[in-house]
């Protein structure tokens, strides 16, 4: 191959270990020795399975030599955030009470992206328990974002966006409960897709009971990577049946075909609350570029925006108050309970009528936002209205939080109702990326990794990149 291999993506990696240009143990090794490079000032690296890795690897290539029938993601190293399960390394959500726990049974899309090939190379940083969106912890410390050390790099999937932005990984596993694989994303100038509720299957053998409403209503397990086409190939990947959850949903991963042109809702400033100018610039870039592709777009925000991110942090402060807080407070670092704390100030606590009154609105917005979809199937607009904010302003106190809960308004509103929606970068402002979602109704997530691969033929790929200050 003509690239560092550390450079390729999952899709090209693939092909060239199947046609033999590169064995398995090549790639591997690449990536392990740009982690050994780069990880030290960043890390998002958490724990290296260095031996692990390569003996899989070595395996992939006796599979090839012995002419076995080859997985779409065979001998491709993935890293996995350290709140999925992964067989014989520890769920730690990072928090150091839980260091040593070691899953019985790892994750069913874990397993299944072992079944098609890949080889987990590291494990990856998050914010306590997730619920933060920077990425720091007491087990692990803090994650640096590689465009400029001041910001955030996202959370909670920071340890992925980093590690995929810099080249220690062609793939990672993250999750969303609020943003959580997109926010990163842009943050880092990678790309993520967020899979509709029930696509892919979704189990912790480490529990000790059944997660609340909201984490089973709102959270998924998505993809991360450089390119597009890698979303939907890991996405064909990890995407099938497990009897240990219950909302997997057998849908298939194209669905009926759409009169053309589609039409695509633009929401510059979604509800009209705010948005910073490089934010707007980027989005009106991305309309531009879709209208280009031959795509219609109009400026329109979709339904309640403001009473469905408000719905969100409603029913998530309830359940963060009833099921998360009393663990946390024994288990979890000083910032992430800092910024909880304020959180959980600015929403007032919920009786149990509100609560179900609540579940029962939700019902309505989705309601809304389908009729939507008939006349816009696809919806674009900002990630976070702002780009990444500094270090520690996230703890500055309530104003702080609040303003970052309004940036997020339009992502939060997604995990509501469960949609699909892809983070595709589209250039850069004042040093740091530019990057729009781009929402689609439930299951069809092949609308929206369309639309975003016509973003990224026009824009290019921003990363891998070397670490700036």
């Amino acid at each position: 191959m003509q690239h560092e291999l550390w450079r390729v993506g999952v899709a090209e990696l693939a092909k060239a270990i199947r046609e033999k240009q590169v064995s398995s143990r090549e790639v591997v090794q690449a990536h392990l020795a740009r982690i050994d490079a780069v990880n030290g000032k960043l890390n998002a690296v958490t724990v290296v399975l260095q031996e692990e890795a390569l003996r899989a690897a070595e395996e992939a290539d006796k599979a090839i030599a012995r002419g076995t029938t080859l997985g779409p993601l065979h001998g491709v190293p993935m890293t996995v955030k350290e709140n999925i399960d992964l067989a014989q390394s520890p769920t730690t959500q990072g928090v150091v009470a839980l260091k040593d726990a070691l899953p019985p049974i790892e994750a069913p899309h874990v397993t299944q992206l072992k079944q098609a090939g890949a080889i987990p190379l590291g494990r990856t940083n998050l914010p306590d328990f997730g619920l933060r969106w920077y990425t720091d912890n007491a087990l692990r410390g803090a994650t640096k974002n590689p465009w400029d050390s001041s910001r955030t790099p996202g959370g909670s999937s920071g340890g992925d966006a980093v590690a995929l932005a810099t080249g220690m990984t062609p793939l990672g596993l993250g999750n969303d409960y609020g943003g959580s694989l997109r926010y990163p994303s842009q943050c880092c100038g990678t790309t993520a897709l967020r899979p509709t509720l029930g696509r892919v299957a979704w189990a912790s053998s480490l529990a000790a009971a059944d997660y609340p409403i909201t984490i089973q209503l709102f959270a998924v397990q998505g993809p991360m990577a450089r390119h597009v086409q890698d979303l939907r190939l890991a996405l064909a990947a990890m995407s099938g049946p497990d009897a240990r959850d219950p909302w997997w949903t057998p849908a298939p991963l194209v669905g009926p075909a759409l009169e053309r042109p589609l039409k695509v809702a633009v929401s510059v400033d979604p509800g009209k609350m705010g948005v910073e100018s490089n934010v707007a610039a980027g989005v009106r870039k991305a309309a531009q570029l879709l209208a280009a592709a031959g795509y219609t777009v109009e400026e329109v925000d979709p339904p309640a925006l403001a009473q469905a991110a408000d719905l969100w942090r409603q029913l998530i402060a309830a359940d963060i108050r009833a099921m998360f807080l009393p663990v946390m407070q024994e288990t979890a670092g000083a910032g992430a309970l800092k910024f909880l704390q304020d959180f959980l100030d600015l929403v007032p606590e919920s009786l149990l009528l509100p609560y179900v009154s609540g579940l029962a609105e939700r019902n309505r917005l989705a309601r809304e936002w389908t009729q939507f979809a008939q006349q816009y199937p696809l919806i674009l607009g900002p990630i976070s209205t702002v780009p990444p904010f500094p270090v520690g302003y996230d703890l500055a106190g309530k104003a702080a939080v609040q303003e970052l809960l309004q940036s997020m308004r339009l992502v939060v509103s997604v995990n509501l109702l469960g949609l699909p929606s892809v983070a595709v970068p589209v250039g850069l402002a004042e040093g740091l990326p530019q990057a729009v979602q781009l929402i689609g109704p439930r299951y069809r997530e092949d609308l929206c990794l369309d639309a975003a691969e016509a973003i990224e033929q026009q824009v290019g790929i921003l990363t891998p990149i070397e670490p700036k200050g």
